[in-house]
């Protein structure tokens, strides 16, 4: 079984929201070069927890494609439905327009956080 520790939590919530600066997270779905600035530098508190070249490099390029590509959106869409029906008009957070922003932000945040933990944790749980 796998399972997020404290440390885990601690680490991401480091690397995603102290390490990362106003121009990566204002640029990292929009180029490449910001993401990847970003991901390594979410990658380094990581370096506490593991000296594992494979799972180093797996949480770093799961956390470079998750945000790049913003694919939370995606399980947000998927989550809700929307692919059995024409999805109406989906926004950028993957909810449909008639659900308020705030909440369709922040649940969007709650669901790209617990992807990069998921991705994390059997990152470190599996890869040697």
């Amino acid at each position: 079984m796998v399972f997020v520790t404290a440390d885990q939590i601690l680490a991401h919530l480091v690397g995603d929201y102290i390490l990362q600066s106003h121009w990566m997270a204002q640029e990292k779905t929009k180029q490449s070069f910001a993401s990847a600035v970003h991901a390594v530098t979410y990658t380094l508190p990581f370096l506490f927890l593991t000296k594992s070249a494979p799972a180093l490099a797996f949480i770093l390029g799961t956390h470079f494609l998750i945000d790049r590509f913003r694919l939370a959106r995606y399980v947000v869409w998927a989550k809700n439905g929307y692919f059995f029906t024409d999805g109406g008009s989906v926004s950028a957070t993957g909810y449909r327009d008639d659900v308020p922003p705030w909440l369709s932000v922040w649940l969007l945040i709650i669901a790209d956080n617990i992807l990069h933990l998921i991705c994390n944790a059997v990152a470190l749980a599996f890869l040697p």
